[in-house]
């Protein structure tokens, strides 16, 4: 009778677990890097040198970010690959790479763009973050995390946190602490204002941790041992076996829903955070997904390295 009804139960899953198609796509002017929402705008950077803004309401583009190419020592132009994007108060924070491969920090605001940190400083800066109007976070390839005022143009703390490579960082909510991946397997959370060592993770992957996402309470990574790793306060931590190497994830607002690209196709599976228990598939990408963003519940956006960021509805 018990195996009757798991059998019973199961099929009920099955069936009501759905692929779900993007709503539309909204197309870059190059290779996507990184894009952020907020409120009525979506902000796609680019490895065309552009970061391009769209109105949600109309899908159209409604203004661009052009950084000058660069000059080559064989005095050709090339486009700054724009790899790190941010909004605050309709202050824009951009990071490229310059011409030595080390990267420039940008800020536009008022349809002016002010340079904050270039090249010579040979930073090898993989993602940059508003904590308030003045202050930027920092985290780099070296596994360097650095708070710098850009209004007095110095750092808080420029501190080397780990002997591997960085992975990914995401902020909490508050704004108050950081949670950082790298190639070792751990997650470090960490104080902003102090850098200061709050807690490690890693209990659950055991090789490179490519990217995480955190909300309510919850953090989840995607790992390169196929792993999709939940920690939970006050629930023991688990994880999810993929059948391919897991490059990102996403979580809704709420924390309740999950996401992590699955398989070769890269398909997206959404999943219970309290149980892992797998529920619907978005089918849609081409490549490699790099970035997964809900915006509430019910709506999230995605993108892969292609020229395309997708839109989702979930039901």
């Amino acid at each position: 009778m018990y195996k009757i009804l798991v059998l019973f139960f199961l099929t009920i899953l099955i069936v009501h677990s759905k692929e779900i198609h993007p709503t539309y796509k909204l197309k870059s002017m190059g290779i996507v890097n990184d894009f952020v929402v907020v409120k009525n705008k979506i902000y796609i950077a680019n490895n065309e040198g552009t970061v391009d803004i769209f109105d949600l309401n109309s899908g159209k583009i409604i203004e661009q970010i052009v950084l000058n190419p660069l000059t080559t020592k064989l005095n050709k132009l090339v486009p700054q690959n724009i790899i790190s994007v941010d909004v605050i108060n309709d202050k824009v924070l951009l990071v490229s790479i310059g011409n030595s491969a080390y990267r420039n920090v940008w800020i536009y605001e008022n349809h002016t763009l002010t340079q904050k940190i270039d090249e010579s400083q040979k930073l090898t800066i993989k993602e940059a973050r508003f904590i308030d109007d003045e202050k930027i976070f920092l985290a780099t390839f070296a596994s360097e995390i650095i708070l710098h005022d850009t209004a007095e143009q110095y750092n808080l703390y420029n501190k080397h946190i780990s002997q591997s490579t960085m992975g990914d960082i995401v902020l909490s909510e508050d704004k108050k602490t950081v949670f950082i991946s790298d190639e070792s397997g751990e997650v470090q959370l960490r104080e902003l204002e102090s850098s200061k060592l709050l807690k490690t993770f890693s209990s659950q992957n055991v090789d490179n941790v490519y990217h995480i996402a955190y909300a309510k309470g919850i953090l989840i990574t995607a790992g390169q041992d196929r792993r999709v790793a939940v920690y939970q306060d006050g629930i023991k931590d688990y994880h999810i076996k993929s059948d391919f190497l897991v490059y990102c994830v996403g979580i809704s607002p709420s924390s309740k829903v999950g996401v992590y690209s699955k398989g070769e196709k890269s398909n997206l599976q959404l999943f219970d955070t309290k149980n892992g228990r797998k529920t619907d598939e978005l089918v849609g990408h081409s490549g490699i997904v790099n970035q997964i963003k809900f915006i509430n519940e019910n709506e999230l956006f995605s993108s892969d390295r292609g020229y395309y960021v997708y839109y989702w509805e979930l039901n």
